[in-house]
């Protein structure tokens, strides 16, 4: 899916933008985590919240940058995959907002 170099560059610079705004938006959106979802593992939780954001506006991301349609040009494994070659940057940023 991702031949093109800059391309992936580009949507692994989406990611890494995306991963710095973590921490605020955690404080914004999730103040009282435990109380409210009822969650024991904060970090499991807003991890798995997170990839699935990320993942989510990668998908977006990449429709835009090539005009591709989500038939058969874009493997959201593949962004996945993207995503989680950055997981302990992700984490450290979900475990910065939340200690």
């Amino acid at each position: 899916m991702l031949q093109d170099s800059t391309i992936r560059k580009s949507l692994d610079q989406y990611i890494r933008n995306r991963i710095k705004e973590i921490p605020s938006e955690i404080k914004q959106t999730f103040p009282n985590i435990k109380q409210i979802w009822k969650c024991d593992n904060e970090l499991d939780f807003l991890y798995g919240h997170y990839v699935g954001k990320i993942e989510e506006g990668s998908l977006h991301y990449l429709l835009k940058a090539t005009r591709a349609s989500a038939g058969g040009y874009v493997d959201t494994f593949e962004i996945r995959g993207i995503i989680e070659t950055q997981k302990k940057e992700l984490q450290d940023a979900i475990k910065s907002a939340i200690n």
